[in-house]
């Protein structure tokens, strides 16, 4: 059964391993996914496993191959839940944005995530989402901002993961933002 979810698949690398003698494994590396068969797996059975194991991988975080349009409907919903039912004109992945998680543009509603943020935890991707929609009623990081953008529940918690996340791009050696926005005063 071929593969069906809307959005380009990622890329996929399949590797054999000599070392691997029974099972098959497949995990996310950086923006593609990445299958490791054992070597004497029979090439007749190669497409199916690799099918089975990148749908297992895509299971578990759906949204890391998700369209614009996907990332639009979840700027919405979460417009209408935490920012006062704003509505963006437009919200997409973009693969040029190294310098911040995410952007807004407030004269045309454009809001922009760093392609980057697509490996991350849906959690962390919404509070992104919170900060940027927040942007599009108060564009200064000033109070009435940061009220807006503490109604989501977990923001401190995606500032922590985030600056993590920015730590371990620098480390692998992948330039990334350093941070959202100046700390939340407590």
């Amino acid at each position: 059964m071929p593969l069906e979810r809307p959005g380009p698949l990622p890329p996929v690398e399949v590797l054999r391993s000599a070392r691997r003698r029974k099972y098959a494994s497949a995990y996310w590396q950086q923006d593609r996914i990445v299958v490791v068969l054992p070597e004497r797996l029979p090439r007749s059975q190669q497409d199916a496993t690799v099918e089975e194991l990148v749908r297992r991988v895509l299971a578990r975080r759906p949204h890391l191959a998700g369209s614009d349009a996907e990332l639009q409907a979840r700027a919405q919903a979460l417009a209408d839940r935490y920012v006062e039912g704003v509505r963006p004109r437009s919200v997409r992945w973009s693969t040029r944005q190294r310098q911040r998680w995410g952007s807004c543009t407030v004269e045309t509603g454009a809001i922009r995530l760093s392609a980057l943020l697509q490996p991350a935890p849906a959690w962390v991707v919404d509070a992104v989402l919170v900060h940027e929609l927040a942007h599009l009623l108060e564009p200064t990081h000033n109070a009435r901002f940061r009220r807006i953008v503490g109604r989501y529940e977990r923001s401190r918690d995606a500032d922590l993961f985030l600056a993590g996340y920015a730590l371990g791009l620098e480390r692998a050696g992948r330039a990334g933002p350093s941070d959202r926005c100046p700390p939340a005063e407590a």
